[in-house]
């Protein structure tokens, strides 16, 4: 299995989040979640690139930005979109695909541990 298959695998049902279902729809922000979810990788890193996902500090953006990345096997900018969500001054709490809640700093770091385990154990 690549590297890629591997991390899109390990990744789906960790990082790619939906936002709150009871904000009012004017107030959602599109994170590419159908496009993820369906696999189109390259569609979800083209929107949220072109909505400016990785100059933003919501961790929502980021996240789903790490995942598209590591979806279309660019690991590098995964790591780094990974990373700028651990670090943003944002925080809240996510759904995840399966639907539990969880804090958006911890989802990060959880979708980054789980790419650099899937990174290291293709590497051996």
């Amino acid at each position: 299995m690549s590297v890629s298959a591997f991390a899109a695998a390990l990744l789906m049902g960790q990082s790619a989040f939906a936002l709150g279902l009871d904000r009012p729809a004017h107030d959602t922000v599109d994170v590419a979640y159908a496009e993820l979810a369906s696999g189109q990788s390259q569609e979800a890193v083209r929107k949220l690139e072109a909505g400016g996902a990785a100059r933003s500090d919501d961790p929502a953006k980021l996240i789903n930005l790490g995942a598209a990345y590591a979806q279309a096997g660019m690991t590098g900018k995964a790591i780094t979109a990974y990373r700028a969500a651990v670090a943003s001054p944002v925080r809240y709490d996510l759904q995840l695909a399966d639907g539990t809640w969880v804090d958006s700093r911890l989802a990060a770091r959880q979708a980054l541990r789980g790419l650099l385990a899937a990174t290291t154990v293709a590497s051996r």
